[in-house]
């Protein structure tokens, strides 16, 4: 049968025209209407309210990955590239300087005005980095607010790495954590958060733990987290990285857990480029991205940031610091399109998790 006998077609109804019309009247009301689109919309939003917050990157690291080391990304896992990782830490101050002055002034072309990063502080590369870190700090002062976080690649347990980790933990800005390093090692991840969360209150400052980074039903260390915060006393003072794995349990634990995260006031921050790669698993679990789930958190209550992660690094050599780039993914990945949101999202949220407001 032809297709077009099949379609009872209204002859008082010319869709192109009504299209055509409506455009017409809201661009005679609106000059701006033919430029408008989302992404000025949100920048132009984002520029008024202070400017981009990256709260989560790995400045001392960054740039770092080349074609010849790429095979280190294809070829290994996230935990053997905590140590692999090492060859790029054998670097001077000034070689640490370099990398982190790339790194910010890639922000601060896009309008980032402030930024949190963890620098290694460990065995290998002892406090260099920081040191390097830190003299970029004071070269961009007068263009962008930073703040430093020890990075634990090595974990805190070993007697050489709580070393370096008291070092860093004295000389850092914000306390950083990576419980799953001493869980895997020792089966130690919670005496790694409760000396994170000593070493906070000693010095009265903010922490950030990387948690549930891989996207699987067997990691519960965001539950763990909150428990610990108010355990200690820290609410409004500790700051969750990633959460990735909180997508992989089932409605009713997520809510669980995101009511304990309301009674901590524990933050989270969301670095969407660096985790969407995660590698297939023929595990089951609830369908999601693997992206944290900034769709259920933001209507629970919890303070949700903007974060890049590495810097075209071993871990993300194709995250080139883009921040809109990264609300994008956040945005689609989640299909979150509540604007004003995503503008608190890459703004004063961040500020809110490195201690500024």
């Amino acid at each position: 049968m032809d297709k077009e006998k099949m379609i009872k077609k209204d002859p008082s109804i010319n869709l192109k025209d009504q299209i055509l019309k409506e455009k017409e009247k809201i661009a005679n009301t609106d000059p701006s209407y033919h430029q408008w689109n989302f992404k000025k919309l949100i920048i132009d939003s984002i520029k008024k309210n202070g400017g981009w917050v990256n709260a989560h990157a790995h400045a001392d690291r960054a740039f770092t990955v080349n074609p010849d080391t790429l095979d280190i990304y294809k070829k290994h896992s996230l935990v053997e590239k905590w140590d692999l990782v090492d060859v790029v830490k054998d670097a001077s101050v000034d070689e640490y300087y370099r990398r982190a002055s790339m790194a910010c002034e890639v922000l601060i072309e896009q309008g980032v005005t402030a930024l949190g990063t963890f620098v290694d502080v460990d065995p290998i590369c002892e406090d260099r980095a920081l040191k390097g870190v830190l003299k970029a700090r004071e070269h961009y002062k007068d263009q962008i607010t930073i703040k430093t976080i020890n990075q634990v690649l090595k974990g805190v347990i070993d007697k050489d790495a709580r070393k370096w980790f008291d070092i860093g933990a004295e000389q850092v800005d914000i306390i950083g954590g990576l419980p799953k390093r001493d869980e895997l090692d020792h089966g130690k991840g919670e005496e790694h958060i409760n000396l994170l969360l000593e070493t906070a209150k000693k010095y009265n400052k903010m922490v950030h733990v990387h948690v549930d980074q891989f996207s699987t039903v067997t990691d519960k260390e965001t539950e763990q987290l909150a428990d610990k915060t108010i355990e200690y006393g820290m609410q409004g003072k500790v700051v969750a990285i990633h959460g990735i794995s909180l997508g992989s349990h089932p409605k009713e634990y997520r809510d669980m857990v995101y009511k304990k995260m309301r009674k901590a006031d524990l933050m989270m921050i969301c670095c969407p480029i660096a985790w969407i790669d995660t590698k297939r698993s023929e595990t089951l679990q609830p369908m999601h991205n693997s992206i944290t789930p900034v769709d259920e958190l933001v209507p629970a209550g919890i303070t949700v940031a903007l974060g890049t992660d590495n810097i075209c690094d071993y871990m993300v050599p194709f995250c080139d610091g883009d921040m809109w780039q990264e609300l994008l993914l956040l945005a689609t990945g989640n299909r979150f399109l509540e604007i004003d949101e995503l503008v608190k999202i890459a703004t004063t949220n961040g500020r809110k998790t490195l201690g500024i407001i």
